[in-house]
């Protein structure tokens, strides 16, 4: 269904130039969410860069769902011909930025020059997460492509070392950290082999519908009708600007939203809508 959507959105000149058909996804690993309590032993710790998830395939760049861009030839000349695994960042608060740089058809030159490719692992080496880090250290940077860059990476140390980590990237201007189990292969899916650690629950949902305000949001979007991967739906009210309410998400796009745990229904508490998610899908 999604490809057909695509195909007649070509067929009609509405979709970006930047972007080909791929036939599938890339293969990613994905993320669980550190809890206290959990061992640390074992991992690895990186910022959680606020961006845009890419993958290169050894030839071509492709985003999680599957979709290939084609930035400026300089970008990618020079790379590495084995598959990388990173995100498209712009610095810390430029999520926005990065997104539409990505996604543009006419991104300039000085755009792409603000993104870095930050490369956090290698999906396609044998071996575990130490192993693969090792070779990666070896593999990057490259002197003649600077916005190719290896994540820094430390050890987890204790819960309270890394509680105050996470303080400091937040104070900082960062959205939190990724953990990485070191003795781990490259796993597809989610699992606890690749933890997130943030000051809030955040997840995911698609717009089904808009709800209409009342009071002094009458005539506008009172809440959004919002459905997860699995399936649950809820109403999203809370966090929209003025703006946003005006003009909100179309039905079928992307949001994030953060929360405060679950109801014992599975539903999220206290769910406040946090931006749009152009780049899922």
């Amino acid at each position: 269904m999604k490809r057909r959507l695509l195909l007649a959105a070509a067929l009609l000149g509405c979709l970006p130039a930047p972007f080909a058909f791929a036939a599938d996804a890339p293969p990613l690993a994905l993320a669980e969410v550190y809890r206290p309590g959990m061992p640390l032993d074992d991992f690895w710790v990186s910022e959680k860069y606020d961006g845009v998830r890419g993958y290169w395939d050894g030839q071509k760049l492709r985003l999680r769902g599957g979709e290939v861009i084609t930035p400026p030839a300089w970008f990618v000349a020079g790379w590495p011909t084995v598959p990388m695994d990173g995100e498209l960042w712009a610095g810390r608060g430029k999520f926005s930025f990065a997104v539409a740089t990505v996604r543009s058809a006419s991104a300039r030159d000085a755009d792409w020059r603000e993104l870095r490719f930050m490369v956090f692992d290698l999906p396609a080496e044998p071996g575990d997460f130490n192993h693969r880090l090792e070779k990666l250290r070896r593999l990057l940077p490259i002197p003649a492509t600077p916005w190719l860059v290896p994540v820094p990476q430390q050890r987890a140390g204790t819960a309270a070392e890394l509680q105050a980590l996470l303080d400091r990237t937040v104070k900082g201007g960062g959205e939190g950290l990724m953990l990485h189990r070191g003795s781990s292969l490259y796993r597809v899916g989610r699992s606890d082999d690749l933890l997130k650690f943030k000051p809030y629950d955040d997840a995911d949902a698609r717009v089904i519908a808009h709800l209409p305000g009342k009071g002094r949001h009458a005539h506008r979007m009172g809440a959004l009708l919002v459905e997860t991967r699995d399936g649950k739906r809820f109403k999203l009210g809370s966090g929209f600007t003025d703006a946003q309410r005006e003009a909100p998400p179309p039905p079928g796009s992307w949001v994030s939203y953060r929360f405060n745990g679950l109801t014992s229904g599975g539903l999220p508490r206290f769910a406040r809508f946090l931006r749009e998610r152009p780049d899922l899908g």
